[in-house]
């Protein structure tokens, strides 16, 4: 089948408003490219010789419409990304919520990391957090993802040589155990983070949470669904708590009640009421 003929306008249109009702994930003409290389590529996995059969698939069979999504998402991701809102955690957020939360009984900060990929964000997190964190406090990571296969390779904490860019020797040393083409992360730090699945279009039910990560994600989104993310995280946090995203990324201009954060390092925002 000629790729001109692959997918028609019509069946581009109804593969675009599925998707965007399922996920808030948008595809324009600008990339339709990647949306048809990506059916491609399913189609020729699941044995399916037509679009038109394939949607029916999707639109009544959720762990296939899990599948579908997985492949349609974008998953780029290393240890330590964007090395100054690291920083801007370290030295400026984690001591806020230390100080804030002072006159509670809590000493356990809980953080979110919405769209952990395969997972080198959260457990960046958490190692940053043995290092840091003084008696008695502890920390909760909860770390979600759209995508299955990169929560199983999350959850399987390995990671091959040249995935390891990022870390810094002392934690390699510290918090890994080399095994045969790759690292495995610590039991102790795995046991840190819940792995779970979570379409952000929808109420992840967590509450009182002091730290939410989510970087590189809502750029797939338009405003729309954005705003509607930017709700549900206001919803999940606590009432003095911060919340990064993407680098490149930015509320400005979006309905939203975070306040805009600029450190010595890098740029956030936060719930304060």
């Amino acid at each position: 089948m000629a790729d001109a003929e692959f997918l028609s306008d019509a069946d581009f249109e109804q593969y675009r408003s599925f998707i965007y009702a399922e996920s808030g994930i948008t595809f324009t003409p600008a990339n339709r490219s990647i949306l048809e290389s990506r059916l491609k590529e399913r189609l020729r996995e699941k044995g399916v010789d037509s679009v038109k059969a394939y949607f029916s698939t999707i639109s009544t069979n959720k762990e296939e419409l899990k599948g579908f999504l997985d492949a349609i998402t974008t998953n780029l991701t290393r240890f330590f990304r964007n090395q100054a809102q690291f920083d801007a955690f370290e030295k400026h957020v984690i001591p806020e919520i230390i100080n804030l939360k002072k006159s509670s009984a809590s000493t356990t900060i809980k953080i979110w990391s919405a769209g952990c990929s395969t997972g080198e964000e959260p457990y960046s997190l958490a190692m940053l957090l043995s290092e840091i964190l003084p008696s008695p406090w502890k920390f909760e990571i909860l770390a979600s993802d759209i995508s299955l296969k990169c929560l199983m390779t999350a959850k399987e904490g390995f990671y091959a040589d040249n995935r390891l860019d990022g870390i810094p020797p002392n934690y390699l040393t510290k918090y890994f155990d080399k095994v045969d083409g790759g690292y495995h992360i610590h039991s102790d730090i795995q046991s840190k983070i819940k792995f779970d699945y979570h379409n952000l279009k929808n109420d992840s039910g967590q509450r009182s949470l002091d730290v939410v990560f989510c970087r590189n994600v809502i750029i797939y989104f338009d405003e729309a669904a954005q705003t509607a993310v930017m709700a549900r995280f206001w919803d999940a946090m606590a009432s003095k708590s911060f919340l990064f995203i993407g680098h490149s990324e930015s509320l400005f201009g979006m309905d939203t009640k975070f306040e805009f954060v600029k450190t010595e390092w890098a740029t956030l925002y936060r719930k304060f009421i």
